[in-house]
């Protein structure tokens, strides 16, 4: 770094001693010439000023967007983006070259760009509220909050949970929250309630019972019956009344043996939601291990909660602990735990067969070897999982948006930052045209998804200690599968990729034409334990940043990975809940249960 820090100063002095030697014929042009350097002292401390503001933080968390040198393959040749999510110093960074053009042919600045992507940088970062995040926009960059661009890869997480939360509650004498055919804000357009036929149309709607607003997609772009059996978790995990003497409770801890991966506690409470609804309780989940750290604050510590929607109303919740405490409501059965469960029965639970055999007709869209799975002795395994998966994980807390926030913020942020640099041709930062919001940005687009380059694959490459469980393949294989995706989808050239391995991360560099994208956490070397890796990430890193993964994965447009993974499995799963069953999944292996 300070090798090419020399280098641009040898580059600018340069310039200036020519501009200097041609200029100094005339007094007028050596006036010029004192302005001139006064610019380049002036820039300098200006470009200095913004490169302290490279790296931001959430939630103890340091993220950083680090660019690679251009390799030598060709001039298009694509830098490694990698995503910080562990606490570290902050790392220098080399401002780009932009080459990204205004309409007018003018190319926009790397002032500009930093300027965007730092200011950017604070509304990512957890520390600051609304009011501390316009002092310091106004103190270090002279900018409002109002005058600052908005970010299309980032999310308003308040408003977003806000909304969820609306649509997670019944509506006052209805049976059903207020899911509707109109989706988004649109359900809080103000002619609704003028509109007689209008309000007496969404009484109808809400109280049909339209599908959840989670469920994207239409009934054949999801694993059969996605959209109806969703409902019905919903229904029976919120009754009317918890207070009812017919309502019965399941009530569990999630699973902490040491060597326990997320996945393998995502896969058994899927089963304990299983069981849950064959006998018609309600499931509750209690300690959850991995959110017993400091970026999980209140009641949200040590619960699931903590990251996701939890998965029952407070009012059950309240109800189970308390009988918890009841001998009469033990001895009648109404309240059971996981220790009422032999593991087998947890881990090999019956398939609710309350909607039939849909997984009979499961739509075979993964490949393994060249060739469909089209049948195999678990699918009715595959099936449940994906939905329970789904509904566990139907809404994202704060705390996980903006983990999501940081995430994409420091991996897409300087592409996110020329593209809407290159819309304003050139009016930022001395003005910025202010639009008031039209009700189709508040009512309709407010609710598209950030922006993230598309199309995007994502890779889970397994290795390590998982060769006990399954056959591990190199990295190789999987770049394999990838060039026969971009055979057919030649737009393709960026990777979300995941691993536990250094040496996945290290051949990254023999893949010059393909864009990698990847958290910047320590990893593993040689062979040992997930256990002992993740403990050597601390909780906090160690849950973040895989789940960080997992979400990127599900709304990638293609997934590579390997189904005798269950992190695999369940990623497949989610995909398969929302709306990507037509993209197809190409495993470099099988699950061993199959």
């Amino acid at each position: 770094m300070k090798m090419m820090e020399k280098e641009d100063q040898k580059l600018f002095e340069r310039v200036v001693s020519l501009k200097a030697l041609e200029m100094s014929s005339s007094f007028p042009c050596q006036i010029c010439v004192v302005g001139f350097l006064c610019g380049v002292c002036l820039t300098s401390l200006f470009l200095a000023a913004l490169t302290s503001f490279g790296t931001f933080e959430f939630g103890g968390i340091s993220f950083s967007s680090i660019s690679t040198a251009i390799s030598p393959w060709n001039s298009s040749s694509r830098g490694k983006n990698m995503v910080a999510i562990q606490g570290g110093a902050s790392r220098p960074r080399t401002v780009e070259k932009v080459t990204t053009l205004h309409s007018s042919g003018r190319c926009c600045d790397a002032e500009q760009l930093e300027l965007l992507h730092s200011a950017w940088s604070v509304l990512v970062n957890e520390s600051l509220d609304e009011n501390g995040e316009e002092t310091v926009l106004v103190r270090n960059f002279g900018q409002s909050k109002s005058s600052v661009p908005k970010a299309p890869h980032l999310v308003n997480c308040k408003l977003k949970v806000l909304a969820n939360e609306r649509v997670d509650k019944r509506v006052a004498g209805e049976r059903f929250p207020p899911w509707s055919i109109w989706r988004g804000s649109l359900d809080l357009y103000p002619s609704i309630s003028v509109d007689e036929q209008l309000k007496d149309y969404r009484h109808r709607d809400i109280s049909e019972g339209a599908y959840p607003p989670w469920i994207l997609g239409s009934d054949e772009e999801n694993y059969p019956l996605t959209r109806k059996v969703q409902k019905d978790i919903w229904l029976h995990q919120h009754p009317e009344n918890c207070n009812d003497p017919d309502v019965k409770f399941l009530v569990a801890d999630w699973e902490r043996p040491p060597g326990f991966g997320i996945g393998a506690q995502i896969a058994g409470m899927c089963g304990l939601l299983a069981i849950a609804v064959n006998e018609n309780r309600v499931l509750v989940t209690s300690y959850y291990n991995r959110a017993d750290h400091d970026g999980c604050k209140g009641s949200s510590r040590s619960s699931w909660s903590c990251y996701f929607f939890p998965e029952t109303s407070q009012e059950c919740r309240d109800c189970a602990f308390e009988l918890m405490q009841q001998k009469e409501a033990w001895e009648k059965g109404t309240i059971r735990t996981k220790d009422n469960y032999t593991s087998k029965e947890i881990w090999t639970s019956r398939t609710p067969r309350k909607w039939g055999s849909p997984w009979r007709y499961l739509q075979p869209t993964t490949e393994i070897n060249g060739s469909f799975v089209a049948f195999h002795r678990k699918m009715d395994r595959r099936w449940w999982r994906a939905q329970a998966v789904r509904y566990l994980m139907r809404f994202q807390t704060e705390y996980t948006c903006q983990l999501m926030n940081a995430a994409r913020h420091a991996a897409f942020g300087k592409e996110a930052a020329k593209m809407v640099l290159a819309g304003l041709d050139g009016e930022w930062p001395e003005s910025l045209p202010h639009h008031a919001n039209s009700e189709i940005e508040k009512y309709v687009w407010s609710d598209h998804k950030p922006w993230i380059p598309r199309p995007l694959l994502s890779m889970h490459v397994r290795m390590g200690d998982k060769a006990c469980e399954m056959k591990v393949v190199g990295f190789k294989e999987y770049m394999n599968l990838a060039g026969r995706i971009r055979k057919r989808f030649p737009d393709l050239h960026s990777t979300w990729l995941s691993t536990e391995m250094q040496e996945v991360i290290d051949r990254t560099k023999s893949y010059p034409r393909w864009d990698f994208y990847f958290t910047e956490v320590k990893r593993q070397v040689g062979n040992m334990t997930m256990a002992v890796y993740e403990a050597s990430l601390g909780r906090k890193t160690s849950t973040n940043y895989p789940l960080v993964n997992f979400l990127m994965a599900t709304e990638s447009d293609f997934f590579i990975g390997a189904l005798g993974s269950t992190w695999c499995f369940l990623i497949d799963g989610m995909r398969n809940t929302g709306g990507k069953v037509m993209a197809g999944y190409l495993s470099v292996n099988k699950d061993r249960f199959w």
